[in-house]
Order: structure tokens, then sequence, then C-alpha cells
């Protein structure tokens, strides 16, 4: 008796699995899936931007790297008086805090470039903690203060305004150089270097440093970190940024223009887990 209600089960099953069958055969066939939807997309943005926003962690870290660059000039200072001394400071996440456009790209799911230009133009960002206090200081002291940016170069009147709003010094067109030609900062500082000593350089990105980072692949990107660890703390002040950046161009070779399908497929090999 057991074995026939066995049976019944089993036969049952089998009929329920082909009826299954049948109706999937009947459907359309299904699109294939991205590794990444929208949504998804827009969660891993979110958790970046809300972490640049809103963490204390975030702005005790931008304070520390101010002040750490405020004891690093003070020193300088000191030991070399006579010198014709320069900072050069990168704008973005580095002095000015554009959240607020990454925001605006999470909540209406576009990405950049739509909407910087209106952003831009608002000339309302608000500044990075800590920023002016060391760029009042450094003014005061008679360093020249030149702000190297990868803003367009068409946002100049734009920055200066927004700048000017927040009260910053050396604010004019020979001490902010913006982009032209290139992202590569290497001919800006060089023109720089012309005339005076870079006591330090300031930025959220390592390109903001060195040309040694220009476009270099993820692994000897890092490497290069460590052979110039010397220098951190010291030459380069660096300000956290997770929104963006070459950090996260390196994990695609710099190929802006992959799939989402396949960003999302380097990204989760870029990952180091323990299993």
């Amino acid at each position: 008796m057991m074995r026939l209600k066995s049976i019944g089960y089993l036969g049952f099953n089998a009929c329920l699995l082909c009826l299954l069958l049948v109706g999937c055969a009947n459907q359309e066939e299904p699109q294939s899936q991205t590794y990444e939807t929208d949504q998804d997309k827009a969660h891993n943005l979110m958790m970046a931007v809300l972490w640049q926003q809103t963490a204390g962690e975030t702005k005790a870290l931008q304070y520390q790297a101010y002040q750490l660059a405020e004891e690093k000039m003070k020193a300088a200072l000191q030991q070399k008086k006579n010198k014709k001394w320069a900072v050069i400071l990168d704008l973005d996440e580095t002095v000015l805090d554009n959240s607020p456009y990454q925001a605006y790209t999470v909540q209406s799911g576009e990405s950049y470039p739509v909407g910087w230009d209106d952003w831009v133009q608002s000339a309302s960002a608000k500044l990075i903690p800590g920023a002016k206090k060391f760029l009042d200081e450094a003014n005061q002291s008679g360093i020249e203060i030149f702000y190297v940016s990868n803003r367009d170069n068409k946002h100049l009147s734009a920055t200066i305004r927004n700048m000017n709003d927040l009260k910053l010094p050396q604010v004019d067109e020979n001490h902010i150089l913006l982009k032209t030609e290139t992202s590569n900062k290497a001919s800006r500082r060089a023109k720089i270097k012309q005339d005076h000593e870079i006591m330090m350089s300031v930025g959220d990105n390592l390109g903001d440093f060195a040309e040694d980072y220009y476009k270099k692949p993820l692994q000897e990107r890092n490497q290069i970190v460590d052979e110039q660890k010397e220098q951190f703390g010291s030459l380069y002040i660096t300000l956290p940024n997770p929104m963006y950046g070459d950090w996260e161009g390196a994990i695609y070779g710099y190929k802006y223009d992959l799939t989402e399908e396949e960003k999302a497929d380097l990204r989760e090999k870029a990952l180091k887990s323990f299993r």
C-alpha cells in the first residue's frame, strides 16, 4: 500500500513537471539579464554619496588632511623663509563640495555629464571642511595658491563666481588653471614650477599629485603609491572621495565606453574575497 502511494505521488509530480515545461515553452523567450540593473547602479552610488555627505568620518578626514597641510606649511616656512612658495589644490571634492550633483544623478537616474553644466553654472557648491582656514593661512603667509582643476575651461567664470561667493583667496584667471586640452595636469604643474617651488599638492585623486599616476593600470597605480609612500602626508595631502575618480577608471582600464554589464563584471573581478 505504501509503495502504491509513492508511485501515485511520483506520477502526480511527473505530470506537474510536464505542465510546467509546456507552460514555459509557450512563454516568450526571457531577455538576457545584465549584471547590474539601473536600480543596483543607483544604490551603489547612493551609498558612496551618503558616506560623503553624512558620515562624520568623512568630515574628520577632511579636517585631518587640512590640519596636516597647515602643519607642514608652517614647518616648510620656518626651514626656507625666502623661497617663492606655491601650493597646488584640486577643486572638486578638494575645495568645492559637488556631492549635491552626485545626489542628483542618484535621484534622477542620470549620469555625468547630464546636469553638470547646470550645477556648475549655479555656482552653489559649498566648501570642503578645513579648506578655507588652510587657504587663508597660506594667503596670509605670502604663499601663492594655484587651483588646478579638470573642470572644463568654459566653466571658468562660473567657477570664479562660486569661489568669490565663498570668499576664497587668490581667485583669478592666473591662479585657476582649468582643463583646456587634456585631463593630464602635468603641463599645468610644470608651468607653475617655472617660477615657484611647490610646497605641497592637495587633492582627492592621485592624478592631482604627479604624472606618474596618469592612466596607469590598477596594480601599477597601487605599486607607485607604495613606492612614493613617504610623499603622502608631506608633499601630497589626500582627501576622501568614494563617489568617482580614476580609482574607478583604473578598474575599467579607463574604457568608460564599456557596457554596464562589462563594467559590473570587472568590478566583481576586482574584489578580493577570503573565499
